[in-house]
C-alpha cells in the first residue's frame, strides 16, 4: 500500500473522534499540559497505514502510558490538558514542518507503507485535519489565559531500550534554550534517591526535532519543559497513579516563575 491523493478530500469520517481532546479547560492551575503522542488511532480511511495491527501498539505509533499520566495529573492539579487524537505515524504533532519525521516513511526501521509517495495535497490534508487544529487549540487556550507565569508541560514516554542498549533513566526532563522550569523540576527530583533522572536525557528539546514547546512555550516566553517517563514504569494503573502523585508533588514545589525568559 502506498499513500497518494486517492485518500480523498478528507482524512476523517464524520463519525470519528476529532483531532484533539481538551480536558478540564477551566482548570485553575497556572499550567497547560499537552500530550502530543497520546493516541495510536489511525483514521479509517488510511486503512491502518498498511501496518500489521500489532505494530500500532508499539512506540512507533504513540507514547504508551503518557496519556494516562497526563489525565491523572490534570485531575490532581486541576489543570487543563490537550491531547493529540491520532497516531504520530499519520502526522507527528511534535515535528517541524520540514522534518522527514513529520509524516515518516520509516519509523525505528519499520516501513510505513501508507506514508510512501504521498503527494503534496495529501500531506497538506493531514496537516489541515490533524496537525493545525491541535496547535491552534494550544494557541487559543494560551491566548485566552495570557499570563507570563503560565507553565507549559509536555508529557511523553520513552522505550526502555534503544538499539539494544538499556536506558537507565526512570524519568528525563528536557529543555531547550529556556531552562527555568526544567531546572526547578530537576531540583525537585533530586531528593528521590531511588530515581535515575536525566537532565536533557534521553532527549533534549531541539529545533530540528521538536515543535510544540518551541512554538508555544519559547516564542511566548513561557516557562516550559518536556517530561519523559520510561514506558516500563507506567504500564499498570498502580504505577501510573504513583507517577501522578509524584509529579503532582513535584509541580507543587516549583513555585511561580513570573519573569520572562
Amino acid at each position: 500500500m502506498s499513500g497518494d491523493s486517492a485518500e480523498g478530500a478528507r482524512v476523517l469520517d464524520p463519525d470519528e473522534p476529532p483531532a484533539f481532546e481538551l480536558v478540564n479547560p477551566h482548570g485553575t492551575a497556572r499550567l497547560l499540559l499537552v500530550c502530543d503522542h497520546a493516541s495510536n488511532r489511525i483514521p479509517k480511511r488510511l486503512a491502518g497505514l498498511g501496518l500489521a495491527p500489532e505494530r500500532l501498539g508499539e512506540h512507533i505509533a504513540w507514547d504508551p502510558g503518557a496519556a494516562a499520566v497526563a489525565r491523572g495529573l490534570a485531575e490532581r492539579l486541576d489543570a487543563p490538558l490537550i491531547l493529540g487524537g491520532y497516531s504520530r505515524l499519520v502526522v507527528d504533532l511534535n515535528r517541524p514542518l520540514e522534518s522527514a519525521e513529520l509524516i515518516p516513511e520509516r519509523s525505528d526501521g519499520v516501513p510505513i507503507p501508507g506514508n510512501r509517495n504521498l503527494d503534496q495535497a495529501a500531506r497538506e490534508q493531514r496537516l489541515a485535519t490533524l496537525f493545525w487544529p491541535y496547535h491552534q487549540a494550544i494557541a487559543a487556550w494560551l491566548d485566552a489565559h495570557a499570563d507570563p507565569a503560565t507553565c507549559l508541560i509536555a508529557l511523553h514516554s520513552f522505550t526502555p531500550q534503544l538499539d539494544g542498549e538499556r536506558r537507565s533513566w526512570h524519568i528525563g526532563i528536557a529543555h531547550g534554550r529556556d531552562p527555568r522550569l526544567a531546572k526547578r523540576l530537576l531540583r525537585g527530583l533530586a531528593v528521590h534517591e531511588d530515581l535515575v533522572v536525566g537532565d536533557n536525557f534521553p532527549y533534549a528539546i531541539e529545533d530540528s526535532h521538536d515543535y510544540t514547546l518551541t512554538r508555544h512555550g519559547e516564542r511566548r516566553g513561557l516557562p516550559h519543559a518536556m517530561i519523559e517517563i520510561r514506558q516500563d514504569v507506567v504500564e499498570t494503573p498502580t504505577q501510573i497513579e504513583a507517577w501522578v502523585s509524584r509529579l503532582a508533588s513535584l509541580y507543587a514545589s516549583v513555585g511561580t516563575l513570573e519573569e520572562r525568559y
